[in-house]
Parts: structure tokens; C-alpha cells; sequence
């Protein structure tokens, strides 16, 4: 039974599927100019894959400028940072994030812009008119609830709101595979000082017995990172190849070839590593990680050519230097590129912009691009600049009475560096 019948019979201004990073700077960025937003979101919490997948640290997210730190991701996502500071999730000099400290800090948020947020429910349907969306479904304890919405964003990291309504996308790299998935896992009780004295013995011990086939994780080494908790290590190293993340039967195979590569790995750090001698196994990630599964075929696809080139696009939204960083789909090696210091690339807002659709934005590591350019927007700063930017395009267009390809993009613009953000120009 459904207590609050309004919920499904109001017109919303904006509805934002997906409650990750992306999705939560698209919410707040339309709710602050204006907008009534609902945020549709399939787990109990905002935040996604810190959440979800235990993705943990930020990765790098700013340059040198004259000889200082130059931050290019900003705006939204740099009061998200001193939100986390502030309740002790987060701290200078360190990109570890607290995830429970986040989940906090982002309920919180919602509830001081009145943002209406729907847990535990899963898109399910999109009724849409020619090429305006006006309705989605989703799956709930209450049964499957209907909303409808003047404009829509896609936040769900896989494209499933732009598939649903009928917008062209691809899989991964060409021949379709895409970069390996991860599940990872926490270690605690760790004398960390005696592990880092011993750090490359272990990485030495590993490859020689993955190379006896005593390992049988594919990845080339142990990557590891520190946490906010004394004595707790972040482990991203499983590697699960030629899986696809759309798929739920290959999906629900990776998850258990990853649980089996968890264990494994924790056997050969308490037999083989100083410092690991009275570990304990604490737990791993509610769902294997996602580096890439759909991308749009959006109004620009931007290419690895694009971020080697450094492009200042027109009609910029967002700006990164993220390395090129591709974990092999086929098994071992990971591959980069790395910028050089002072540069950056831009993120057009037409890659946000499907196909088919008139009243939608896509934001996260589903925008319109190829395998290798998203190896490098794909993290979590950057897709929170894109989630910002996406929700005040959206804010723009319901005001103005058009579509989200018609509206005046220095207006957009101009919005996102008066709040904050830094759009690469």
C-alpha cells in the first residue's frame, strides 16, 4: 500500500535516476535554480559507488599552475568535500572517503533543499511522446510506481534511463568488452608501518606465484589503499575480464569469481606478508564495481584524440586531467597516459545530450564517448561536475519553456562559474 498517493500524481520539474555522485550534484544544482526534483534511486542511500562498490579514494582532480595547486573539479563537488570534513568523513591532504560519513552528509543535504528522494526503487519503464519522455516507472516494496517529470537525467552510471527510452548507445571498446570489473574489500588489524616496510617483498611474492599458477587473479599487482580507520587497508584488486556489467547472469557470475579472487588474495597476504600476521577479513563491496559498461551515442562523441589534444570545447561544461587509465578487458596490464602538468581537457555539454530525446541529460561515466576517453572522465570528481552541470542545463530548460538542446549554452555556462565550477575556459 502507497501512503503518499501525491508523490505520484504531482507533475515534478526534474527526475533524476540514479542517487550517485553524478545524481546528487544534478539534484542540487536544479533544486537550487529553482526546480522540484525527485531522485529515484535503487539501494537505501545517496552517494553510489563509495557506497555501492566501495570505490575509495578520490582520484586526482587538479593540476599546477604557476607553481600551486589548480583544482579542476570544483563547484558542487567542493562542498561535498567540506561537507565530509565538517562531520569527519574526510581529511586535508588525503582523498580517503568515509562512505558512512557521505551516506550522512548527503541525507542531510537532501533534506535541508527539500530534494524528495525515493530509496529500494528500481527504473523499470519510460512512457515517452515522440521524442519528450513524460513518464518512468519503478520497481517498489509498494509495487511498481509511475512519475511524471518535465525534463529527466540519467544518472545511473549504465545508461539504463536513455536505453529504456529507445536513445542509441554502445558497450565498451569496439568489439564490446569492456575494462575489467572489480569487487572490492577491506583487511583490518593490519600493522600497516611493518606491511609498508615489506611492500615491494610482497608485490615480488605475488607475481612469483601468479607466475607458478598459484594465483589465479589475472591482475599484474596488489593495489592497495590506505583508509580513514587505524589498522583497515582498501583492496582494488580483483579483476574480473570479459564479463559484461549489462548483463545480470554474467554479472552474478563476477560477483562470485571476485568473492573467490577476494579470498585468495587475503590467504596469500596472511601467509606471505609481514604485517598481515593477525589480519582479519572485514568485508566486501554490496555490488562488484563498474568501470565501463554503455555509453550514449550522444549529440558529440568525445574521443581519446579530443583529451590528448587538450580541447577547449565551446560549449564546455566540465574539465579534467584524469589519466588515461585502462585496465585491460582481456586479463593483465593497465595501461595510461598521463597528462602533463598545467594542462586539461573540456567535456562538451552535447556528449551529455542522447539521441532521441528532447527533454533528457545523461551525466556520469554513460556520456557520449569512446572506451579510451572514458577511461579518463569516469571518476568520481569528474562525473560530479558533470552531474552539476546536467542539473542546471536541466533548470534552464524548464524555466524557459525548451528542450535541453535549445537552450543558450553561455547562459549554462555562466550559471556553473557563478557557482563555483570550473568549466575549463
Amino acid at each position: 500500500m502507497l501512503n503518499h498517493p501525491e508523490m505520484t500524481e504531482k507533475m515534478w520539474d526534474l527526475i533524476v535516476v540514479g542517487g550517485g555522485m553524478a545524481g546528487v550534484a544534478a539534484a542540487v544544482a536544479a533544486k537550487r535554480n529553482g526546480l522540484d526534483v525527485l531522485i529515484i534511486e535503487k539501494t537505501g542511500f545517496l552517494g553510489g559507488a563509495p557506497g555501492t562498490m566501495l570505490i575509495n579514494p578520490f582520484m586526482p582532480y587538479s593540476t599546477t599552475v604557476d607553481h600551486k595547486r589548480f583544482d579542476l573539479s570544483r563547484g558542487f563537488f567542493s562542498e561535498l568535500r567540506a561537507l565530509l570534513k565538517e562531520i569527519g568523513g574526510y581529511a586535508d591532504g588525503r582523498e580517503d572517503i568515509h562512505e558512512e560519513y557521505l551516506k550522512l552528509a548527503l541525507d542531510r543535504l537532501v533534506t535541508k533543499e527539500k530534494i524528495q528522494p525515493l530509496f529500494h526503487a528500481v527504473l523499470c519503464g519510460v512512457e515517452k511522446d515522440g521524442e519528450t519522455l513524460t513518464a518512468v516507472k519503478a520497481a517498489t516494496k509498494a509495487g511498481v510506481l509511475r512519475f511524471q517529470a518535465r525534463c529527466f537525467i540519467d544518472a545511473t552510471g549504465d545508461a539504463d534511463l536513455a536505453v529504456a527510452a529507445g536513445c542509441p548507445y554502445h558497450l565498451g571498446r569496439p568489439d564490446g568488452l569492456c575494462q575489467p570489473m572489480t569487487l572490492c574489500f577491506r583487511i583490518g588489524n593490519v600493522d600497516i608501518p611493518v606491511f609498508n616496510r615489506h611492500r615491494e617483498e610482497m608485490q615480488q611474492k605475488y607475481k612469483q606465484l601468479q607466475a607458478e599458477g598459484k594465483i589465479k587473479n589475472p591482475r599484474e599487482n596488489v593495489l592497495i589503499f590506505n583508509t580513514l580507520v587505524d589498522g583497515v587497508l582498501h583492496f582494488n584488486t580483483t579483476r574480473v575480464v570479459k564479463h559484461d556489467p549489462t548483463d545480470p547472469f554474467e554479472v552474478t557470475e563476477a560477483e562470485m569469481i571476485a568473492r573467490e579472487q577476494m579470498l585468495e588474495m587475503y590467504t596469500f597476504l596472511k601467509e606471505n606478508c609481514p604485517g598481515f600476521e593477525h589480519s582479519q577479513l572485514l568485508y566486501s563491496a554490496g555490488e562488484i564495481g563498474v568501470r565501463e559498461s554503455r555509453m550514449i551515442d550522444g549529440e558529440y562523441l568525445l574521443t581519446e584524440e579530443d583529451l590528448r589534444a587538450c580541447v577547449k570545447f565551446e560549449d564546455a561544461v566540465a574539465a579534467g586531467n584524469y589519466d588515461i587509465d585502462i585496465h585491460n578487458p582481456e586479463g593483465s596490464g593497465t595501461s595510461h597516459y598521463y597528462f602533463p602538468a598545467g594542462t586539461w581537457y573540456t567535456i562538451p555539454y552535447r556528449s551529455l545530450q542522447p539521441k532521441n530525446a528532447d527533454n533528457l541529460l545523461v551525466a556520469g561515466r554513460c556520456i557520449s564517448s569512446t572506451h579510451e576517453a572514458q577511461a579518463s572522465y569516469r571518476v568520481m570528481p569528474i562525473v560530479t561536475t558533470l552531474g552539476q552541470a546536467a542539473g542546471t542545463a536541466a533548470a534552464i530548460a524548464v524555466k524557459t519553456g525548451v528542450g535541453v538542446k535549445q537552450i543558450d549554452v553561455s547562459e549554462l555556462q555562466k550559471a556553473l562559474t557563478e557557482n563555483g565550477a570550473f568549466i575549463g575556459l
